[in-house]
């Protein structure tokens, strides 16, 4: 027979707290383990589901993303490359988002005015937004000519 592990040496050879393992194993992230004398045992395959949870956890996946995708493998299927292709299209999203961020950031810090509430741009953005237009769109009224994918120093 397989050596089995306790939720500890799980825990110990993962470096996942044993309340999150029990919490994973609730969402169905982990198969329910067998029981001997009460207590969890897992097979020796169950490391390497961990390690998986921990990567897609690392690379932005949620939870519920997680169990989707340890749903979707088989050998024959590739379900979960439907879930990496919308996880990349989010992150794409969040990465163009946070460079419009950064450029306006950018435009801020170089603002002459020692009061950022008397500049006319800040206003005039924070105007924009108030009438609707996102964050891009407020700074690119501001700034004609300038995206938040291009270098901020424009």
């Amino acid at each position: 027979m397989d050596e089995q592990l306790t939720i500890g040496e799980l825990a110990h050879r993962t470096g996942v707290a044993t309340s999150a393992l029990r919490y994973w194993e609730d969402l169905g992230l982990l198969p329910a383990p067998a029981r001997v004398s009460g207590q969890r045992r897992y097979p020796p395959s169950a490391v390497d589901l961990v390690g998986v949870v921990l990567l897609l956890r690392g690379v932005g996946f949620t939870l519920r993303e997680v169990k989707a995708f340890v749903a979707a493998r088989s050998p024959d299927g590739d379900g979960w490359r439907q879930l990496y292709e919308r996880k990349l299209t989010e992150l794409d999203q969040r990465i163009a988002q946070a460079q419009v961020a950064r450029t306006a950031i950018a435009h801020g810090l170089a603002c002459p005015h020692e009061n950022i509430f008397e500049c006319a741009n800040f206003t005039s953005g924070v105007t924009a937004l108030l009438a609707g237009h996102s964050v891009e769109e407020a700074h690119s009224q501001i700034h004609p000519g300038t995206s938040g994918a291009r270098n901020a120093e424009q």
